[in-house]
């Protein structure tokens, strides 16, 4: 097989997850559902399918949605048992950053650039550490699943298509950024929308007005003693405790005039064993006790969007397949958990235990300076390698 492929402006030697990792940083791939004319995610992931093919994968793009393509990579026999390694090639926009956010450049032994830490270093690492393991395990009666998918960062239209279409796993490692900890557990969440009706009038007609962005105020407080009193007691060992913040809020037509409408938007982040329905009982909960004490206060509440946490077993099959690799590179074991969503609450929803690791601070993520530190690609590949490595040669 090839020792290189050229994409996009670097050559990518076979299982070189650094030069991988500048060549997908270099390919714009902003959300279009998130940024106005951004270009999705179909560059990069024929890019990606372009290097995974010269490296010997078995490589098929299919569309998510029109024009934003998966990416899946599969080494060994299709009907075999499968380790999947996961990823998303979509990136947020790049308004306000500090520095280029396509040219990957390295700097202090960092590379610099939107979607460098979130999350394309981590798929880069996974892929180059699958090559590597192939290339020392030799053909296998098992098989490696890659899969990079499309808009992660808005529907999960990508994770979402592939599980649809039948692809499946025995067990998966998300690659967002961790600090190469194992993070077996992350929160979900409930955005929620709450619109207050009341009733425009001259500011001088308290008789006849109903402030709708007072009763929005009123809900709030109640909200916020929730958030400071019942939340802080449901809690979880690597997550913390449930919480909840407001998003969003809008009303008002001018200073002398009582506001018909407000809307507020709010987040509640979920611990695994909550649910949305239970987030929306809470701020149905709130409205009734203003309303005990405002009767006219007129809220008409619903559910927007909503994901599942995560949650694995910190002695589960596939935490200690990823404990035992870390120990045999001499790279500390750490157990964590992960603030953010990611897919792997699909992946777990489909019933493939999924986890996160991967290289980067999820903290760099979506910020005006993103970057992910060159050792921690290294390492990611190593671990991710000998992961691969030890499923290969398992006896079947």
């Amino acid at each position: 097989m090839p020792s290189g492929v050229t994409a996009g402006r670097n050559r990518i030697a076979r299982g070189d997850a650094v030069a991988l990792t500048r060549a997908l940083v270099q390919v714009d791939s902003r959300n279009p559902s998130l940024s106005d004319g951004a270009p999705g995610e179909a560059e990069v992931a024929r890019v990606l399918g372009r290097v995974l093919e010269d490296w010997g994968f078995d490589v098929e793009l299919s569309d998510a949605a029109p024009g934003r393509p998966n990416v899946v990579a599969r080494i060994g026999p299709a009907d075999a048992p499968a380790l999947m390694f996961a990823g998303h090639l979509d990136i947020v926009a790049t308004d306000g950053m500090t520095h280029a956010p396509f040219d990957a450049l390295i700097r202090d032994g960092r590379i610099y650039g939107r979607g460098s830490c979130d999350m394309k270093a981590g798929i880069a690492a996974m892929c180059a550490g699958v090559v590597q393991a192939y290339d020392l395990a030799g053909p296998a009666e098992r098989q490696i699943v890659i899969a990079a998918v499309a808009d992660e960062e808005y529907e999960s239209l990508g994770m979402r298509a592939l599980l649809a279409s039948g692809v499946s796993a025995d067990a998966a490692v998300v690659t967002e950024p961790t600090c190469l900890a194992i993070c077996p557990a992350h929160r979900g969440f409930a955005w929620i929308e709450v619109e207050f009706s009341g009733r425009a009038a001259h500011g001088s007609r308290y008789d006849i007005g109903i402030d709708a962005i007072r009763h929005a105020g009123l809900v709030l407080a109640e909200l916020d003693e929730l958030d400071h009193g019942g939340l802080t007691g449901i809690t979880h060992p690597l997550l913390g405790r449930a919480s909840l913040h407001a998003g969003t809020i809008h009303g008002g037509i001018g200073m002398n005039t009582y506001p018909d409408v407000c809307r507020l938007t709010i987040e509640r982040r979920t611990l695994p064993g909550e649910s949305a329905d239970a987030a929306m009982h809470e701020v149905h909960a709130a409205c009734e006790r203003v309303r005990a004490r405002r009767p006219g206060l007129d809220a008409h509440i619903r559910l927007t969007v909503a994901q599942n946490p995560s949650d694995v077993a910190v002695d589960s099959p596939v935490v200690g397949r990823l404990r035992s690799a870390l120990s045999s590179e001499s790279v500390p074991v750490l157990i964590e958990g992960l603030s953010a969503w990611t897919d792997a609450a699909l992946l777990n929803e489909a019933g493939i235990p999924a986890i996160c690791f991967g290289p980067g601070n999820i903290l760099l993520a979506h910020s005006n300076e993103e970057f992910v530190p060159v050792s921690e690609i290294e390492v990611a590949t190593r671990v991710l390698g000998r992961m691969a490595r030890d499923w290969l040669l398992e006896t079947t």
